[in-house]
C-alpha cells in the first residue's frame, strides 16, 4: 500500500470525502444553468445572475474547502477551534450557494426574498473558518 509522508487527520479525511461527494450536486447545478441560458427556464435577469453566483460560489468554495482541510491539519488546532478551521469553509459553501438559490426562488422575482439571511450566515461561516485557519497557521 502507498505510504504518504503526510496523512490527513480523521476529521479532515471525513470532511474531504463529504466535500468531494457534493461535486455531483454542483454538476447538476451546471446542467440547470445550461437550461436557464438556453431559455428553457423562464427566469428574470435577477434570478439568472443569482443562479450563476450561487453556482460559482459553490464551486470555488468547495475547492477552497479541500485546500483548507490540508492547511487545518498543518495548524495543529484541535477541539472546537480545529472544527471551526475545518468546517467553516465547507459550511460556507453550502450556506452561501444555498442563500443565493433560496433568495431568488419564486416566479418572476426581481429582488431577494428573506432567505438572503442564509447567504449572510454563509459569509459569517467563511469569515470564521478562514480567520481561524489563518491565525492557526500564523501561530503554529
Amino acid at each position: 500500500m502507498f505510504e504518504s509522508a503526510f496523512a490527513l487527520s480523521d476529521a479532515s479525511r471525513l470532511l474531504a470525502g463529504i466535500v468531494l461527494l457534493t461535486v455531483v450536486t454542483i454538476e447538476f447545478g451546471g446542467t440547470f444553468l445550461v437550461r436557464i441560458a438556453s431559455g428553457k427556464v423562464p427566469f428574470t435577469e435577477f434570478q439568472k445572475s443569482f443562479s450563476r453566483a450561487g453556482h460559482a460560489h459553490a464551486g470555488v468554495l468547495v475547492i477552497f474547502s479541500l485546500v483548507g482541510l490540508v492547511l487545518a491539519d498543518a495548524t495543529g488546532l484541535d477541539g472546537f477551534w480545529g472544527w471551526v478551521a475545518r468546517a467553516g469553509i465547507p459550511l460556507a459553501a453550502i450556506l452561501m450557494s444555498g442563500g443565493f438559490f433560496a433568495s431568488m426562488a419564486g416566479k418572476g422575482r426581481t429582488e431577494p426574498n428573506k432567505a438572503i439571511v442564509v447567504l449572510y450566515a454563509g459569509a459569517a461561516s467563511l469569515a470564521a473558518g478562514t480567520l481561524t485557519l489563518g491565525i492557526g497557521l500564523l501561530v503554529a
